[in-house]
Order: structure tokens, then sequence, then C-alpha cells
């Protein structure tokens, strides 16, 4: 028998008739008070590959109070791959709260009809992504750490670590529009903006009560943020894990930290064990992180330590155990006793910096 005839042949996928309006890609645009948040701009990135696959434009969303830079906002969306932008500008949306947003962002949804929208995975974007989902009565993915579409459905493929992070699983949305996605700030690479692209801008108008409203804006406290630390936008981080044996040893992270000028991470054991703060975890539960350098001394590399930093440039594992799951994706491994090792990586950075600086 012809070895092509014994082929089965492939079951084409008809798009569902319910969704043939749908059509589309959108992102929110995070916001407060005219500074957007970073992983918007890293959204419209990852939705512009989504758009391109499905032939169809990419919308930002820009939902803000009226004297706030809503159009200027919408001009940086185009640099960063948007075609067009949906601006809602009104009194009660000047400050997030969930009820007016809720209603801004599904009116929006019902009149324009998008099949896919993304949020990002901040404080802001989880609150409001679970009620607008809700409300819709569609689905959500939350967490993602990839996110693909099969053309011939239009489904989006998202995926995310399940089972406290031991495990990636794919979920699609095959009943419902529109396919809601958040992915976490950084899990995305920032792409490079064109200032020199332009869009169309949609102004909507939007009518909500402010008496309506059951909460209220009283005052407005902006986080100070000085004094903690910023792993997610670091280019340089050394990580310790249980590896390390006792929490004495952790300081070897720390002095080499110092002298990389590089932020200080851990896995989950050693947060969990009091090692060091919450704000420094790496992982699932944790900071995602893309730096240009990843060092991770006694870190087993687990799926759920894994997803929050396999997106760094390089990545130096040290661990006495050949067989740890981190050197199947670490760019650089040392087999060795990190006690042993970090010092020695130390003492030779010292050096190499201090001719670096005769040199100049």
């Amino acid at each position: 028998m012809n070895e092509q005839a014994r082929k089965p042949a492939r079951k084409k996928v008809e798009l569902d008739p319910r969704f043939v309006s749908y059509r589309h890609v959108w992102v929110f645009i995070e916001s407060e008070r005219g500074e957007v948040h970073p992983v918007s701009w890293e959204l419209l990135g990852e939705g512009r590959k989504l758009a391109d696959a499905l032939n169809v434009d990419l919308c930002g969303v820009v939902i803000a109070g009226p004297g706030e830079r809503g159009k200027g906002i919408c001009a940086e969306a185009f640099g960063y791959g948007a075609d067009k932008c949906y601006l809602l500008q009104d009194p009660v949306l000047a400050d997030y709260r969930n009820e007016p947003y809720t209603k801004a962002l599904t009116d929006l949804v019902n009149t324009y009809q998008p099949e896919i929208l993304m949020l990002g995975a901040s404080t802001l974007g989880r609150d409001l992504a679970g009620s607008v989902a809700t409300t819709l009565k569609t689905g959500l993915v939350a967490d993602c750490t990839e996110l693909l579409i099969d053309t011939e459905s239009r489904n989006l493929a998202a995926t995310r670590p399940t089972f406290g992070g031991s495990l990636l699983c794919t979920i699609l949305t095959q009943r419902h529009r529109p396919q809601m996605a958040t992915v976490r700030p950084r899990v995305m690479a920032m792409p490079d903006a064109d200032p020199s692209r332009r869009g169309e801008i949609v102004e909507v108008p939007f009518a909500m009560l402010e008496t309506s409203i059951i909460t209220k804006v009283l005052e407005y406290i902006p986080d100070d943020s000085r004094d903690k630390p910023n792993l997610p936008f670091a280019d340089i981080i050394v990580a310790g894990g249980r590896g390390l044996k006792k929490p004495e040893n952790f300081a070897l992270v720390w002095d080499l930290a110092r002298v990389l000028g590089a932020e200080v991470g851990g896995s989950r054991p050693v947060v969990q064990a009091g090692w060091i703060e919450l704000d420094r975890q790496v992982g699932q539960s944790g900071k995602t992180v893309r730096p240009k350098l990843y060092i991770a001394a006694g870190i087993s590399g687990a799926i759920q330590h894994r997803v929050g930093m396999d997106g760094a440039d390089v990545i130096v594992a040290i661990n006495s155990d050949p067989k740890a799951p981190i050197f199947d994706f670490a760019h650089y491994g040392i087999v060795g006793n990190a006690m042993t090792v970090l010092p020695a990586l130390t003492e030779a950075f010292k050096a190499h910096l201090a001719q670096a600086r005769k040199a100049g």
C-alpha cells in the first residue's frame, strides 16, 4: 500500500459560526496618571505576532481621566505595533476602580467584538481581567508564559504553569469569545519602538454617574519603591538556592552581586526559610525576570523557578549535581560546590574589573 495512502487525512477545523463577527487582537494599555506600565508594551509586541498570524489588526485600549495624555499614550502604542487605539476618557475613569473600568471595557468588547483580549498580570490587570471575564462569561487564562495561534480554528493556545509550577499546560477557549489571557511583566520581550508608525484613534464616549459607583478615591499615595529590589528590570541577577545549605552561606551571593552591581534573587525554598525577603523570589510564585546575565548558585532548576528566569540572555548555573535540571537550559554550567565557586568568581571579577579600570 502506498505510504501516503495509509496516512489519515487531516480533519479540517471549521471556525465556529458564532464567532465570525469576532475579529482583531486587543491589548489593554495599563496606565496610572499618564504613566504606562511596561507590561503593556511587552504585550503589544506579542500581540503583533498574533495579529499577523490571524491577518487582523492589533488594537490598544486606553482608559484614562479627561486631563490625562490619552492621545499621547495611543501614539506610543502605535510605535510599539498597534494599528488602532480605542480611547475612553471620563472623570470617573481618572483613577482605577474596578466597577467603572469593568463597565468601560466590557461595553467596548460587546460593541466591537475582539477575538483576543490581553492584559498584564499586574495587580490592576489581574483585578480587572477577572471581573471582565466574569461579566462577559468567557474564559481567562492567567499568568501565561507562551501564546500561539491555531490559524484554522483561530483558537489562542495559551500556555501556563500548573500544579504548583511543576508542569506546563496549554489551554484553549473554544466555546467563548473573546479569548482572554493575562501575562506577567517581563515574560515577553520588550519590542523595539518605531516612533514613525501611525495609527487610528477611535474616541469612544463613556457615561457613568459618580453617584452610582460604590468605591471612592479619597487620596492618591504613590508607591515609594526607592529601597525595594527591582528584579524584573535588573540587567544582572545573582540568585541562590537551598544548595547553599545554610543562611550564612547566602552572604556569598551578596558578595558577588556587589562586585557585579547586580540584584540578588533566590528560589522559593530560601524565601520560605527566611534567608531573603519575598520581593527577591524568582519564579512562578515570585518575580519574572529577563536580565542580560543570570547566575544561579545552588538552584536545581525546577519548572517553578525556570518559568521566572529562562528569558535571561545568558544563564550561568552552579550546582554540585551534574544531573540538576538547570543544566538542561543553562548556557554555561559549572559542576561544583557553590560555596567554593562563588568566592572564586567574586575574586576573578574583582581582578578583571580592576584591570579594566586601569586600562580605561
